[in-house]
């Protein structure tokens, strides 16, 4: 399932600026009137891969029906990437996204995949978004304990203490939140997931028969499950 990180999808139909950073730049795919989906990219927060692996998910959503920001942001290697300034311009994003793309009324929701979905879970705040994880990063004291990654939350936390940057110990964001991660995903582990679903009983959490990668390619059986989690 990995060669959905080498597939080719059409170009965005705007891209545009929100920072003066080289990196502060958003892909926009037009789609209908569902409302704004921020797409945050995974990669474990690292400058090396880039927005590029989920241009074919984010063109897939916006045949959907739904205005698609797909941004890149700054990361481990790049000029303050990692904690706090990759948490820093996705968060500018969620207050600023609908403005933007010039859609200042839409309902939004903040999706990500794995570092990105860590990301959406801390930058969503006390906005109104709605949050959808995918196979979330999203206990991160214990992907520093257990070494994810060859040691990527270290990386990430440049020596900053796990709980400021840990969904699991920050606040819960204030609108609805959906957990989707495949019980068989050898990168991120779907207790993850599990245990943060623990922390209240209105996130709704599910588990495909599926791997990490299944749930950014439109071409899976799993993509449905995440289409039904970002529809709510």
């Amino acid at each position: 399932m990995t060669d959905i990180l080498e597939r080719s999808a059409r170009d965005p139909d705007r891209v545009l600026r929100y920072s003066a950073a080289p990196t502060g730049v958003v892909d926009v795919y037009d789609g209908g009137s569902r409302g704004v989906l921020l797409l945050v990219h995974g990669g474990f927060w690292r400058a090396r891969y880039d927005r590029m692996h989920l241009r074919p998910m984010a063109a897939a959503l916006a045949d959907a029906g739904w205005i698609v920001a797909l941004p890149e942001f700054r990361r481990v290697g790049d000029p303050g990437g990692g904690f706090p300034g990759s948490v820093d311009d996705i968060r500018g994003l969620v207050r600023g996204v609908r403005s933007l793309v010039g859609a200042p009324e839409a309902p939004l929701t903040v999706v990500g995949h794995s570092a990105g979905g860590h990301l959406a879970m801390l930058a969503a705040g006390e906005t109104d978004a709605r949050v959808v994880s995918l196979a979330g990063v999203l206990d991160l004291a214990a992907a520093q304990r257990e070494g994810l990654s060859n040691g990527a939350a270290d990386e990430f936390l440049g020596g900053a203490p796990a709980a400021g940057a840990d969904p699991m110990s920050q606040p819960l964001p204030a609108g609805e939140i959906a957990l989707v991660h495949g019980v068989n995903d050898t990168e991120v582990p779907v207790e993850y997931s599990r245990r943060f679903a623990e922390r209240d009983s209105c996130i709704r959490l599910s588990t495909p028969n599926c791997g990490h990668y299944e749930l950014i390619d439109p071409e899976s059986s799993a993509f449905a499950e995440v289409t039904a989690a970002l529809a709510g």
